[in-house]
């Protein structure tokens, strides 16, 4: 019977495993210190009064589901820096040279490693980010609605609105939140209108962030004051619509929140650099898995302040140009076709090029070269 020879031998399961080891214990030091941060910030908002503390643990779970697909390439490119630079000190990789396992093979293993986490960032990305988004954004709603219910309106108090022009009166309010006696004087149009209602509720649209007063069974007064003709009629439900100034546009009108599917439908430029920038996540793992491998050198007798230097320079430019990118094809700088993932190529020629004269094939033809022609400047 003649065996099979296994998927992966022995060297590559003890390369994958220190370095997923390495890996998880960033991510969980990363998401630690993104839990801590995002803990004090809550804990402001909250002392603030802009976050009730019953939604407090619900709103930390769905900041770090949102950010955890950004942490997750940077984890990835430490833990193979990390790996590789362990192994070089402990001289494993002369060792690994020696037995003919050369960075085709470190390639190779490493990618092997990097296919599921890329497919893990891709569903955080692409699934779970605008999912915790949206969550986010819906909790924010409904903390700055019920503290436009209980803060912004109080029994017994006038309420003046659109420099004057609009005056509500609210004689009460129950522990539901239902408003009693309200009293309305609108003066936008041309006419006067004076409503009044045994009842009403207030709430806010998610779409405008207006402020909506409904009011039921009531009594509508239409004319000019000082003038006797006045419309005179019952209603069933009025609601009186006041403008929310001073808000930003509400959160579920921003693409953070579109789920992607609905992106790759749509033909916005402002959509497709949305759903490029969820894609960069995911892509970024195989192209820093493919970066890093070259910036450490196998011989620990060697100098690596160089290429530790370069490996932190290609660290920062991988992401600031990330956002770069991202904004020039959103401000039209740079054409549709080449879209906003060109930065990781970019980076990845860059690296190589820094490098090429330290590669050995590269030194091997550059010897072949010169040694030709200083045969030929001797023989003449």
């Amino acid at each position: 019977m003649i065996g099979t020879r296994p998927l992966l031998g022995l060297l590559d399961r003890y390369l994958l495993n220190e370095a997923a080891k390495v890996f998880l214990a960033i991510v969980l030091v990363l998401v630690l210190i993104l839990a801590s941060l995002m803990f004090l910030r809550t804990l402001e908002e909250v002392n603030l009064g802009g976050l009730g503390v019953d939604v407090v643990f619900r709103y930390l779970s769905l900041q770090i589901q949102r950010d955890v697909s950004s942490l997750l390439p940077p984890a990835f490119f430490l833990a193979i820096l990390v790996t590789l630079a362990r192994f070089a000190r402990d001289s494993e990789l002369i060792a690994m040279q020696a037995c003919g396992v050369g960075p085709p093979r470190l390639y190779r293993t490493f990618l092997l490693l990097a296919v599921p986490v890329a497919f893990v960032t891709g569903w955080a990305a692409l699934d779970l980010k605008p999912h915790a988004a949206a969550g986010i954004q819906q909790i924010r709603l409904q903390q700055k609605e019920q503290a436009a219910q209980v803060a912004g309106l109080q029994a017994g108090r006038f309420y003046v609105e659109e420099q004057g022009k609009v005056v509500v009166y609210i004689g009460e309010i129950d522990q539901h939140k239902l408003l009693g006696d309200v009293f309305v004087l609108d003066q936008r149009g041309e006419k006067t209108r004076l409503v009044v209602s045994d009842s009403g509720r207030h709430r806010i649209e998610e779409s405008t962030g207006d402020h909506l007063v409904t009011l039921t069974r009531g009594h509508r007064f239409d004319g000019q004051a000082g003038s006797g003709a006045y419309l005179i009629g019952d209603f069933e439900r009025y609601e009186i619509r006041l403008a929310d100034a001073g808000s930003a546009p509400h959160a579920f009108n921003k693409r953070a929140t579109i789920p992607t599917p609905e992106l790759m439908q749509s033909d916005e430029l402002a959509d497709r650099v949305e759903l490029e920038h969820r894609l960069a996540a995911p892509l970024s793992i195989l192209t820093l898995a493919v970066l890093a491998i070259p910036l450490v050198d196998p011989s620990p007798r060697q100098r690596t302040t160089g290429r530790m230097l370069l490996a932190l320079l290609a660290y920062f430019s991988f992401f600031n140009l990330q956002r770069l990118a991202e904004s020039w094809m959103a401000a039209g700088v740079t054409p549709a076709w080449l879209g906003s993932l060109w930065y990781q190529l970019a980076i990845l020629v860059f690296v190589h090029l820094m490098l090429l004269s330290e590669n050995f094939w590269f030194k091997r033809l550059g010897r072949r070269l010169w040694g030709d022609r200083h045969g030929r400047i001797k023989s003449s």
